[in-house]
Formats: structure tokens, sequence, C-alpha cells
């Protein structure tokens, strides 16, 4: 019992180490995933902790169950408009940029280190693939608001390629292991049942679940695990048929963020705790696993072999994958710096531990290693290398407390909070306008701590808590009104997207005479919107064009659709 409650301590301490150690993250800019790791390999045997973990089944387990939260968690935050926009590349990054970067990278290995080839495919395989917890948890902790063109690439991209990565390490596991020496038409079948079947659940299963969150009548606190364990028997049921458990589970909670209307916010905020609880605890278990003693030996070959995939491997197969789209270099160039290693390639090399390889600790501690490269280096830099190549877009800050007051399947009511900053545009409209303008209803109005007795008498000021009833259709209207733009200079919003704002009907050749710039002869009667879908197929916010002296960017869009521009006069 003594084991037990000391057990008990010891897990509680690590876990509030982690905890408390994110605040001191942002600060120095350090992935938040990399202080989890270090923390594990502290409370390891060779650390001050003294904990000798080392059973590969257990760890195996608890990491898998852990990236399935991970995964339902991000398809939860998916909106659907930016999964279409970003679902084809994803896919071509998830499939062929897998294999490309799989296959350059083993090669490297194989004639740098000396391998046979089978092994050097094998150390490719492993690290071929991006990481979902590793890409959801630095855009996240960065605060990047991006392109949705990019920001939905990468992240539909970590969600779908653990099928590949998967695929390509049990195959070259059995090559090992059974001395095969070539494919056959049976693995290309065995991979896409896994595909199929995979999404088949998911989406199904998704659906099936959006329903009975939708329409059960449960408890309101009963809902988050209702979808929580909703996902995890998708992904159960998927691994049973012996398809990917992983794209099915990601694709349920997909389908649930995206069918669920009422009730999704709690939902939401609930698995927003349950994913971090399940990234900490993945890498404190990773950490824990690994011996830095022996991490130190295989050190010089991981670092090449790291640097080789993120400066060579991982672009060429951005650059090969993405050819039949639209992303500009500087578009393609941050994708594939965001290429980030995390978990999965360490799970993937549990794998030749499990098949009782007798190289197995190579594998497994060359994966590590490269997954703290990719962090250390990749992870620190993902924010400033956006401002650099902008591709990111202004954002503004949150509500600062919002509480829905329905559940799922009923026509509710939000209790939304605002502070009133400098650059609020309700400052000047007043209330009257506020509530006629957005249809919500002033409750109370906190100035210096103290609530107004008629908060609808007067002027609102600078500093003040706002507290409305509001519907959710009408909060994106609320945050229009009641929320400044806090962003740097070069994303203000006039810096940004440009001092007028026009229709995307308007014609150029107008556009031309009233700001005295050349349009072609055969584009005179070409509207804004014309021309800029000549660029894009799929334009999105941030997106920009240039004609002459002015650059049009693409200002808002409503059902896939451009409905504003704004106009820039370049100097």
């Amino acid at each position: 019992m003594d084991i037990l409650n000391q057990l008990i301590l010891l897990g509680a301490v690590l876990f509030l180490i982690s905890i408390l150690a994110s605040a001191l993250s942002p600060r120095v800019g350090m992935p938040l995933l990399l202080v989890f790791l270090l923390v594990g390999m502290l409370g390891g045997e060779d650390g001050i902790g003294g904990i000798a973990y080392d059973d590969v089944q257990s760890a195996l387990f608890l990491g898998t169950l852990a990236l399935a939260v991970i995964l339902f968690d991000g398809g939860l935050r998916t909106d659907i408009h930016n999964f279409r926009v970003g679902l084809k590349p994803a896919l071509s990054l998830a499939s062929l940029g897998v294999v490309i970067t799989a296959g350059v990278c083993g090669a490297f290995a194989a004639w740098m280190l000396g391998l046979p080839w089978v092994e050097g495919m094998l150390v490719g395989a492993i690290v071929g693939s991006t990481d979902a917890a590793a890409v959801f948890s630095v855009l996240n902790m960065q605060g990047l608001a991006l392109k949705a063109r990019v920001g939905a690439t990468l992240e539909i991209e970590s969600g779908l390629n653990d099928p590949m990565a998967i695929f390509l390490t049990l195959t070259v596991v059995e090559f090992i292991r059974m001395g095969e020496t070539g494919f056959n038409a049976a693995m290309l079948l065995g991979f896409a049942w896994q595909m199929g079947v995979g999404a088949l659940v998911g989406v199904l299963g998704g659906r099936i679940l959006a329903w009975g969150v939708t329409r059960l009548a449960l408890s309101p606190g009963l809902y988050p695990l209702l979808a929580l364990f909703g996902g995890v028997s998708i992904f159960g049921l998927a691994a049973v048929l012996h398809s990917s458990g992983f794209l099915a589970v990601y694709l349920a909670g997909l389908m649930v963020g995206n069918r669920v209307s009422r009730g999704l916010y709690n939902i939401q905020r609930f698995h927003d705790g349950i994913a971090w609880l399940a990234q900490i605890s993945l890498f404190l278990m990773l950490g824990l696993l690994v011996t830095p003693t022996e991490l130190v030996t295989y050190a010089p070959s991981a670092l090449l072999i790291g640097l080789f995939l993120i400066f060579i491997a991982r672009p060429l197969a951005v650059a090969i994958s993405l050819l039949p789209f639209q992303f500009s270099w500087r578009e393609q160039l941050f994708i594939s710096w965001v290429g980030l290693r995390g978990a999965v390639p360490i799970v993937l090399a549990m794998f030749p531990w499990l098949a009782g390889l007798e190289h197995w600790p190579f594998f497994f501690n060359i994966a590590f290693f490269i997954v703290i490269i990719s962090l250390v280096l990749q992870g620190w830099t993902v924010a400033p290398l956006a401002r650099w190549l902008k591709v990111d877009v202004p954002t503004s800050s949150s509500r600062v407390q919002r509480v829905e007051l329905g559940v799922p399947g009923q026509a509710g009511y939000e209790f939304v909070g605002y502070k009133l900053l400098a650059d609020s545009p309700a400052l000047k409209a007043g209330v009257t306008r506020l509530e006629e303008s957005t249809g919500t209803r002033l409750l109370c109005v906190i100035r210096e701590g103290e609530p107004l007795a008629e908060p609808s008498n007067g002027p609102l000021r600078e500093g003040d808590h706002v507290y409305l009833l509001a519907r959710p259709d009408a909060l994106s209207v609320l945050d229009k009104w009641l929320v400044g733009e806090r962003e740097p200079d070069r994303l203000s919003a006039q810096a940004f997207f440009g001092e007028f704002v026009v229709s995307p009907l308007a014609k150029l050749m107008d556009l031309g005479l009233l700001y005295g710039f050349e349009v072609p002869e055969e584009m005179a009667n070409w509207s804004i919107g014309r021309y800029i879908y000549r660029r894009y197929k799929q334009p999105v916010v941030g997106d920009r064009i240039t004609l002459g002296k002015v650059e049009f960017i693409v200002l808002e869009m409503a059902d896939s659709r451009v409905t504003k521009v704004s106009l820039k006069l370049k100097s």
C-alpha cells in the first residue's frame, strides 16, 4: 500500500510540475511539449525521480489512447469550411508526402550510416509523418492566426498522415522480421482497406454520435463524456476492423464539431482539458521510457538524420506534393518548417521493440532524439517564421467570458462578457445602438469594480466589463462591435488589409480610373472577383494579388465566396 501511495504522489507531482512549467514556457518561447518531455526524463531512471519504466506494451497502449483523444479534439475544432480548403493538399502531403519523406530520409540514413537498405527505410518510415499533438499544441500556444489555406492544410495533414506512417512502419518491420525482399499486391489492398474502412467508420460513427449528442436528453455534464467515449469507441471499432482508428477518430471529431451547435462550446471546453491531460500523460510517459545516457550514444547519427529531414527531405516532399495546388513559396516554406515530429515517431519506434528486432534500441533512440531536435529547432521558431513569411493574419482579442445557457438539442442563449478597450467601436456607438444592431440584451456593466445601477443609461467607457444575453449566432456580430484589434503594427487592420474596402463585383477599369493605375485592355471589364479567382481557385482571407501599384487583399469570405476585398495602395 505504501508503494501505491508513493506512486500516486510521484505521479501527481510530475503532473503539477508540468502544469506549472507551462506558465514559464510562453515567456521563453519553449514548445510546451518539450517541457513535458523533459520533466518526464527528469523523473526517469537517469533523473532525480529514479523511476525505471520500460514496459513497452503499456506505453504503446497509453500512447495510442492519448493520440486518439488528441486527434478527436483536433477534429472537434476543425471548421468544415477550412477542411474543404485544406483537404486536397493535406491528403497529398499525408500520402505522397509521407512516402517521399520516408524514402528520401531512409535512403540518406542507409547511405550515411552504412545500414542495410531495409533498416534505413525503417528509420525513414518511423520519422516520416508529422505529429498532430505537436502541430496542434505549437500553433495554439503560439497564438497564431494563419491564413486558412495554410493552417487548415497543416492541421488536416497531421490528422491524416498517421495511417500511411503506420502502414509503412509495419510493412518494413515485417520485411525485417520475415526476411521478405519485395512488395506484393496484398500490402496495397491492406492499406486501401485501412484508409477506406477507417474513413467510413469515422464519418458514419461521427454522424451517429452527433445525432446522439443533439437528440438525447441527458444531464448537461454528461454530453462531453458522451462525445469523448463515443469518439474512443469509434477509434476502437475501426481498429477492431483492422482499419485506421486514427483516421476514424479524427473524422468523427470533425463530424461532431460541425453538426452539433447547441452545447458545442461546453463540449469543446471539456475536451480542451482532456486533450491537455492526454498530451501531458503522453510526453511524460515517453520521457520516462527513454534512458538519457543511452540517448547520448546515438546523438551524432540522429543529428545528421534530423537535420537532413528538416532541411531537405521535408521541403522536397512538400514541394512535390503541393505542385498541383496554388501555394506561394512563402506558404510552402512555412508548411515545410512546421512538419513537426512529436509523439507519433516515438510510438512508431516501439513497433520494432515489440517485434523483437535485434537493433530496436537504435530505432527507438534515433526517433526520440529527432523529436527533440524538431521541437527545439522548429517548435521554437514557428511564430517568428510566420511573421517573417507573412502567412499570419490579423486576429481579435477574444471574449473574456462565455457561458452557454442551453444544452444540446435546445435553442438557447449565451451569457457573454467583454472588457472594452480603447479601440472598441462600442465606445462611440452607445448602448442603444448596440442592442438594436446585435439583437442582444445588456444585463450588466461593471465599472471600476462596481456594477452600474442603470447600465443602459449613459455612454460606455474604456475598461468597462460588459455582460450581455445573446443568441449563439449573434456572437460574431458582437465581436465586431465590442472587440478592438490588438495586433503588431504590421498586422493592424489598416496596415494589413489596406485603406479601402470595395465590392468583389467592382470593375477593374473603374477602379483604375479612380486610383490611377493601368488595367490591361483585355481585363477592362473584369470584376475584382474574377481577377482574384483567376489566381486562386479557392481564395481565403489574407490572399493578395497585385495589379500595377495597387494590391487587392481578400477581406471577408462567406459560403466559400469572396464578399469583401480591400484595396491597398503600394508606396
